[in-house]
């Protein structure tokens, strides 16, 4: 993700929206606290603002040439991903209850400016920024912990997760169920797809800001070859509707409760002081301001052993499988009653979570390189098309793997129709097989040779 480093008399008052791919690096922006309101309109502890620091950056040339990063760019990229992290935040306070009628919520929780309208998805897409945010933070302190306080990254570190964990089990589960739909339509032969619904407070905001009832779904001509859904396989989508759809709607009711918490609170505060003031261990002061003569601390060598941790983990991972058209060892624990996760899918989901700190780690180191168009940020050659392929195939190993344990787990819901259970069967195989081709995916992209973006 790319990072423009502005000057702190540059940094907008109102925190306007951004694109996801450009993350400003802007340092010191008002805490949500300094208003003395919590996001969500109420009394904050702490109402005490947080001055502002100076931003550091490294006008090297880029990690990729050869050259050095120091501790200036973790310091700045950290930085970074804080002030997107707060304005992530006072966006979705703006997106909350009450901001569907036509006005924006100020910066205390009660109206603010006419004719701002909070648009449905702002919720999500605050919701997803603030899970970015924290995942980069996190993910940074891991790789780079040698460099920053010891006792403040490991206080930080679970937290962050928390939160990126909390708020990510309602978008889970409603992509999960419509995942799954689709699949039973799919594999029914009917060409009518059900529309995804609302997630969170989208449904809400969509309700009180129109008065016209909605229309009745598009009706679609049936398949040639087959009718509409068998009674099987709607019976099996009706079930696993109801069963995901709770689960979303205590997800959504956690993660309100979690950004009520104090325990949010201190989240949101740690932040907001690593927007301004970066802790750094002993080593990592000691590059920051060097003594004459003394060679700063070099950023590489923590990347490039984040690096090998996912070479390692790579190698693990039986490729030659992989890239078979048909994994026998996949059925061993095919009918286990079991209901823990499938056993080969565990080394995969760690190479998705270590080839996550390998971006990351690479984001840092090219964070704060001039770009060509004169702004900061990753530079236009350093995107591996590699990763970026691999992290998409094990994205959709990782959505697919989750979706058949749904189906398996519906599947063992007592008394239901035989044709019910034969249905979620097929849905359960249909996913196992998205795993294998994903899976082949991942080591048709990882053994090809690096390339660069032109």
């Amino acid at each position: 993700m790319a990072q423009r480093h502005l000057d702190p008399t540059d940094i907008p008052t109102d925190f306007p929206p951004e694109t996801p791919t450009k993350t400003p690096a802007t340092t010191g922006p008002p805490h949500p606290a300094s208003t003395g309101a919590h996001p969500h309109g109420t009394a904050h502890p702490h109402g005490a603002a947080h001055a502002p620091g100076d931003t550091n950056r490294d006008t090297g040339a880029a990690p990729h040439a050869g050259t050095e990063a120091g501790t200036d760019a973790l310091v700045g990229y950290l930085r970074a991903q804080a002030t997107e992290f707060l304005r992530a935040l006072r966006r979705h306070r703006e997106s909350g209850p009450g901001t569907g009628t036509g006005t924006a919520a100020g910066a205390n929780g009660a109206l603010g400016e006419p004719g701002r309208a909070a648009q449905p998805g702002d919720d999500v897409d605050a919701a997803r920024a603030l899970r970015r945010a924290a995942r980069r933070i996190s993910g940074t302190l891991h790789t780079f912990q040698p460099l920053l306080d010891a006792g403040w990254a490991e206080e930080m570190r679970p937290e962050l997760a928390w939160l990126s964990g909390t708020l990510a089990l309602e978008h889970a589960y409603a992509s999960r169920l419509e995942r799954l739909l689709q699949a039973l339509h799919r594999l029914s032969g009917s060409t009518a797809f059900p529309a995804p619904r609302p997630v969170g407070r989208a449904a809400t905001a969509t309700a009180t800001t129109t008065s016209v009832p909605p229309a009745a779904p598009p009706t679609h001509p049936a398949s040639a070859n087959r009718g509409n859904l068998t009674v099987g396989a709607a019976k099996a989508g009706a079930l696993l509707d109801r069963q995901l759809t709770l689960a979303r709607t205590r997800a959504h009711s956690t993660a309100l409760q979690a950004l009520g918490s104090s325990r949010f609170h201190a989240v949101a505060d740690k932040v907001a002081l690593l927007a301004s003031e970066v802790p750094l261990s002993s080593a990592g002061r000691r590059s920051a301001t060097p003594a004459p003569g003394a060679a700063p601390v070099d950023l590489r060598p923590l990347a490039t052993a984040a690096r090998e941790r996912l070479t390692d983990a790579v190698a693990a991972l039986p490729l030659v499988t992989a890239g078979s058209p048909y994994n026998a060892e996949a059925l061993v624990h095919g009918l286990s009653p079991d209901p823990a996760p499938h056993p080969q899918d565990t080394p995969w989901h760690q190479v998705r979570l270590l080839l996550r700190l390998h971006r990351y780690a690479l984001e840092a180191l090219a964070g704060a390189d001039p770009r060509t168009d004169g702004t900061a940020g990753p530079p236009d050659d350093s995107v591996d098309v590699r990763l970026l392929a691999a992290g998409e195939a094990l994205d959709r190993h990782r959505d697919a793997s989750e979706a058949a344990a749904a189906a398996a787990q519906a599947a063992r819901t007592p008394r239901i129709a035989p044709a019910t259970a034969y249905a979620l069967g097929v849905l359960h195989a249909d996913q196992r097989h998205e795993v294998e081709a994903a899976r082949y995916a991942f080591q048709h992209s990882w053994r090809k040779e690096p390339i660069r973006l032109p």
